[in-house]
């Protein structure tokens, strides 16, 4: 049995084991929210915001959060495979232990981005534009638009 999704904005919420795959949503809003583990596989979220927002151990794959804002945010330990993010903002985001293989950035811009021991196998960050990324142990076979990253940190 699925949950039914949650408010159109949920402040200093938490939302634990939460089923909200393949859900369809416009201008969905997380403000102040903890998500553990759970199940949000094929969300389309489209011009979604996620303000203050804390993912961890969350299924993600096929997610399509396309035209949104992502600001202040974590995912740590996620399943983000086959995602699209396409022409979206991350502004201060940190991806720590993530699976990103075949997620789409294209036309994304990421502002003090981080990504740390994550695999970006065939990820897709063409027309990427970028402003105090950083890239730690990560593992980048196959991207394409690697020149995107021109400028990024990556010790």
């Amino acid at each position: 049995m699925r949950a039914p999704l949650p408010p159109r904005e949920d402040e200093e919420s938490r939302l634990v084991d939460a089923d909200l795959a393949g859900g369809r949503e416009l201008g969905w809003q997380l403000v102040d929210t903890i998500v553990e583990r759970g199940n949000l596989a094929n969300l389309v979220a489209r011009e979604l915001t996620l303000t203050r927002v804390v993912l961890a151990g969350v299924r993600l794959t096929g997610v399509e959060w396309t035209r949104g804002r992502i600001t202040d945010v974590v995912f740590r330990d996620c399943r983000i495979d086959l995602a699209t993010f396409a022409g979206t903002t991350f502004d201060r985001v940190t991806f720590d232990g993530c699976m990103l293989s075949q997620a789409e950035f294209r036309e994304a811009l990421l502002r003090s981005v981080r990504f740390d021991h994550c695999d970006l196998t065939e990820a897709d960050v063409s027309g990427v534009r970028i402003d105090g990324c950083e890239l730690r142990a990560c593992t980048l076979d196959g991207m394409t638009g690697v020149d995107r990253l021109r400028g990024a940190a990556m010790p």
